[in-house]
Formats: C-alpha cells, structure tokens, sequence
C-alpha cells in the first residue's frame, strides 16, 4: 500500500541543520524563525529511517508545536496502521521495535530521565537547567553513538527570569563552543525572524521601526545577538545582577516613585526603599508596579503600593501635567493621605539618570554597587539596560530615577502637597 507523507518545505536555514550529517547541532534562531518546524521536519525523517528520537521542550505548551507537525505529517501512514500513535503520552511508534518518535516536557535532569534515544532533540534550551544535557541527555548517547540537536532563542531579560538553568547564558556558551569547534563533531546554525519567508516580513519590520520592543528586545528575540547590554546604555546587567538580594535588610526610610505617560497609557509605579549594609546606607528596589489604565485605576494603584510597603513619601513629575498627579491621587480613597512630593524636572533625563547609573557600581571596575534590586524585575531591568541617552526613557525607569534620586541623592526640585504621614518630614529625614 502506497502511503503519502508530506513535510513542509524548508527555508534554507532549516535546510542546512536538517541535512547536516554532524553529531553535535546548536541553534540559535529569532522568534519565529522556524526552529521548531525545522526540528519536526528532522525528527519526522529521522524517525522514518528507523531511529529513536525524543524530542523535550520546558512545556507542554512549548512542544504542542512539535508534535502537531509530527502528527500531521505522518498521520497517513497511522490511519492505515503502519504505525501506532498514543496522543496522551506524544508517541508514534512501529509496534514490537524500538523505531520512535516520542515528545515530552523536560527541565531538568530529574524531568527528562527514563529513556534513551538515537536522536535528542532539546528546544528552548536556553530555558533548561544545563544538567539535563550534562547529566541525562549525554549518557543516552551512549549505546548507539547518538546525535543532539539543541535549540534556542537568546534569553531576554524577561525570559530569564523563567529559566531554570544555574548559568542563564549555557545555551549561547554551548553555541560559542560549537562555532569554535574544530573536530568536525559540533556546528553551530544562527539565524534570524527575518530569515524565515514564510512569515510576514512587513509585520517584522513594522515590530522592529515601533517602539513595542526595546532594542535590546530586538536585538535578542528577533535578530537572535546574545547581547545584555545596548552599547551606550546607562546601565549594565552585570551591574544590576552583582547587586541583587532576595531579602532586604531592615528598612528606615520606603518611597514610591510615581510617573504617568499620557502616549503609551502606562504609569510607572517603583516602590524602593533605604537600609544599612556593613554601616553604610544603600537602596533596594522592593517592586515594579507598573501598569496601564485610566487615572483613577493608577491613582488607586499608587495609593495601594504606597500602603503596602508603609512608605513614607511618593514622588512624581508635575513638569508636564502641572498639579496632575496629586490632584488624580487625592481624588481617589485614601489618596490625601499620602505624603506627596512633586519634582520638576529642570535638568535633562540622561543628567538626571546618570547618577543613579552611577549607583549601581561597576563589575568590571570593582566599584560596588549602591543599589539592590530585591527580586528580578523583567521590564524595568530591560529598559534601563537598553536606554541610550538621547532616547525617551520609558515610565518604569523614570519612575525609578524619581525615587531613587529623592532617597538617595535628595537633589530635586519639590513642592509639598497632601496632608503627610511623616511628623516633621523635612527635620526627620535630613
């Protein structure tokens, strides 16, 4: 009996690690750029010339792609019973041999255990703890001298703080390696969103000239460069990484920074605060809470984190809004209860947010940081590690710069509204 299988046809980038007789295949490719097609189309084929191939993604959601295109594409010869598909566990096989293909979740070593394949495929290992390849997936090669094929995107800033990997950087590592390697064992394949044709390039490039992504964004998940930092930006995440705690010390001063766009309908809201380190003071950064919505619903979120963290002082812009701030704030509950500070803003962004740059130390210059970020917080972390001065600084960082420069430096231009929760504030504080 006659039995049709049809593949999709790849792009020439896919063709390249598809056919490439090596053992050791790294990937690293854009937001769709047809990685994981590119990955069932190899499976599919390899699996026809009678391997054992496992396939592993970090989610059930991540590998959903994957074996649809492996079900479609084999779906003929299922229907007539030459091979045995089992939905539930993701497995087609030919019954009574070890000819497989099967996919399932893995993150690490414990989640990828009991099996062994001649074709290991890992996507998204960027995601991975680094033992699933160094402590389960290498020994599965050993029976048959296996191949491994590793996939992955540059892990942003945000897609870091999902990773379970103790290095956040193995996967470009490994990548670096086979590009380096010389034995004719490993290839390392790049290539980029714009180099898949069968998505729309205008839709692309519209992403890449708006101001949805960052260009550090850009940089990482469209054109697939393992950059942490935008050459001239103001911060480093090196620098913000050596400073990071997951608690803080004891607190004797909290503020929250307040900074509403009208444009990009967010408002940045950072809540930070002072302590003591070894007998000196430094700031921690306790929470993004940023968000979009209508004046009254950020009035009512600002009211929020300043209770929360029992702050004692907010700080917002009055340059562009006048009274704004404080007149949106006190009309919602609880609102004229807050100690409000307004900064106007009689320097340049770049002269204002160079200083608290400047407190975030320097890794490579051995100056310590000043600064501790309490947590990861993924938007705010990209944008001051993609700001250029010259460009307009999102509400997260702005918000950050107001509150910080208020704690730490006490340089701002401010005029008092509110009734205050702090007796004698100005005495108290000096």
């Amino acid at each position: 009996m006659d039995v049709t299988i049809s593949l999709p046809k790849p792009h020439m980038h896919q063709d390249r690690f598809i056919n490439d007789s090596v053992k050791r295949k790294v990937i690293k490719a854009g937001r769709r750029g047809g990685k994981t097609v590119g990955m069932s189309i190899l499976g599919v084929k390899e699996f026809l010339a009678g391997k054992r191939v496992l396939y592993a993604a970090p989610t059930a959601e991540q590998l959903d792609r994957f074996w649809k295109q492996c079900v479609r594409a084999l779906q003929p010869t299922i229907d007539v019973g030459v091979f045995y598909k089992n939905e539930t566990e993701h497995i087609i096989e030919l019954a009574g041999t070890e000819q497989r293909i099967k996919a399932k979740t893995a993150w690490n070593a414990d989640t990828l255990r009991g099996d062994y394949a001649d074709v290991l495929i890992l996507d998204e290992f960027q995601l991975m703890n680094e033992d699933v390849w160094s402590i389960v997936g290498a020994p599965m090669m050993f029976d048959n001298n296996g191949d491994a094929v590793f996939c992955f995107t540059v892990p942003s800033v945000r897609s870091k703080t999902m990773s379970k990997a103790t290095d956040k950087k193995h996967a470009n590592k490994m990548w670096k390696k086979a590009y380096d390697d010389t034995t004719g064992r490993w290839r390392a394949y790049h290539f980029t969103s714009l180099d898949n044709p069968y998505i729309s390039q205008e839709a692309v490039q519209e992403i890449i000239n708006s101001t949805d992504m960052t260009r550090l964004a850009v940089r990482q998940e469209i054109f697939a460069e393992d950059v942490d930092d935008v050459a001239g930006a103001l911060w480093k995440q090196e620098n913000i990484d050596a400073g990071r705690m997951n608690m803080h010390p004891e607190l004797f001063r909290i503020g929250i920074g307040i900074d509403p766009h009208a444009s990009t309908g967010q408002t940045g809201l950072i809540a930070a605060g002072l302590g003591y380190i070894s007998g000196e003071i430094h700031g921690f950064v306790l929470e993004d809470a940023t968000r979009g919505g209508l004046p009254n619903q950020w009035a009512g979120a600002s009211v929020n984190l300043y209770d929360k963290w029992v702050a004692d002082i907010a700080v917002g812009e009055v340059n562009h809004g006048g009274d704004m701030i404080w007149n949106t704030i006190s009309g919602v509950e609880g609102g004229k209860l807050l100690n409000f500070k307004a900064v106007r803003a009689s320097r340049g962004k770049y002269v204002r947010a160079e200083p608290i740059s400047a407190l975030y130390g320097d890794v490579q210059s051995a100056i310590m940081t000043k600064v501790h970020h309490v947590g990861t917080f993924p938007e705010l972390e990209e944008q001051m590690c993609s700001y250029v001065p010259g460009d307009d600084s999102p509400n997260n960082l702005d918000a950050l710069v107001w509150i910080l420069t208020e704690l730490m430096l006490g340089e701002s231009e401010t005029g008092q509204f509110g009734m205050g929760r702090v007796e004698d504030y100005e005495n108290k504080w000096a």
